[in-house]
């Protein structure tokens, strides 16, 4: 028997995407939201590679207007909020990002509450999660930990995530009775690119690839493949749990430089110019001065970070595909693609 229809909000995006043919493959119809449907084709003919898109349906719809929700998740029985923006540069403003992030997801809940969508899912990130926290922190995160928006330097991006998250939570508490909610959370995600639109998420693995950097800087972030994210949103419509799951996404915190030995080992010569070694803190400190991705780097510089996923792994049954074969993967489909 088909299952019913979700609306995937944002469905151009490289999370999006997974999370429609993960729906598509179990057998969902899938409704997707974009700006401007002239880019309906490509994505159909991407999502074709890789599912049966014979349920497959578009609507117009903007984080930064009320016009055109209600119609889009009419008839649907569940959404998947993935839209947000994720700029590959940190804004001037920072409510360039807190804004359509916040005020974007109000939006998709009040339209899903009004047409009795039964089940809402959230992508949020470790973003709202990890930072803002005393840096000499060893204890792993999890589920009950919230970014402290409020410490100097934290990010615009980190701010639109936890700031969007916590007002779907107050959302839902307030207003959303009937709505079944929840969230999930994933780090960095690795993982194979469906087509050549990868996003802003792929371009640390293609500047590994194309030898941007000299050297990996001494950080570590939690990595998950963008399968086991779209296999986690599909899980948390499914599960018979209450209300209000937070489901953190890390297969495990890799060192840089584990990621850029992951990507040699999982590619060979195509990796040659892919870092082999740590660059020292002084180094990623000077060329912050003149570069702005090394600048965001800085402030992580050395932190030894854990992610307990227990509670995760636990409510969705769930293990994950390990991180150093997402970053292989990902680095695979890059050059399959000619994007590196």
């Amino acid at each position: 028997m088909a299952r019913p229809t979700v609306l995937i909000t944002g469905i151009s995006g490289f999370i999006a995407r997974h999370c429609a043919v993960e729906m598509l493959n179990a057998g969902y119809a899938v409704r997707g939201t974009m700006r401007s449907l002239q880019r309906s084709a490509e994505v159909t003919a991407s999502l074709s590679r890789h599912a049966d898109v014979s349920r497959l349906g578009f609507a117009p719809a903007d984080l930064e207007s009320d016009e055109g929700w209600d119609a889009a998740v009419a008839g649907c029985d569940h959404v998947l909020h993935v839209a947000s923006p994720f700029p590959a540069r940190q804004p001037r403003d920072e409510q360039q990002l807190i804004r359509p992030a916040v005020q974007g997801t109000l939006r998709v809940l009040r339209a899903a509450a009004g047409a009795g969508v039964r089940r809402l899912v959230q992508t949020s990130s470790m973003a709202a999660v990890m930072y803002g926290h005393p840096r000499e922190r060893t204890a792993p995160f999890t589920e009950a930990d919230w970014t402290q928006v409020e410490t100097p330097g934290v990010t615009a991006y980190t701010k639109s995530k936890t700031l969007a998250e916590r007002a779907a939570r107050d959302f839902v508490a307030k207003e959303g009775a009937r709505l079944h909610y929840a969230s999930v959370n994933p780090g960095l995600v690795l993982g194979p690119a469906l087509d050549r639109d990868i996003g802003t998420s792929a371009e640390i693995v293609q500047m590994m690839l194309r030898g941007k950097y000299p050297g990996a800087p001494r950080m570590a972030i939690p990595c998950i493949d963008v399968r086991d994210v779209a296999r986690m949103h599909r899980l948390a419509l499914e599960v018979d749990v209450p209300s209000g799951g937070r489901y953190l996404g890390s297969a495990d915190c890799l060192w840089m430089i584990d990621i850029a030995r992951a990507i040699r080992a999982g590619v060979g010569e195509a990796a040659r110019r892919v870092p082999s070694r740590e660059l020292p803190d002084w180094a990623v400190r000077l060329a912050a001065l003149f570069d702005p991705g090394a600048r965001l780097a800085v402030p992580e510089l050395g932190k030894s970070l854990r992610v307990d996923t227990s509670h995760t792994r636990r409510a969705l049954g769930f293990e994950f595909i390990p991180a150093d074969e997402a970053a292989a993967a990902m680095a695979r489909s890059l050059l399959e693609l000619g994007l590196a």
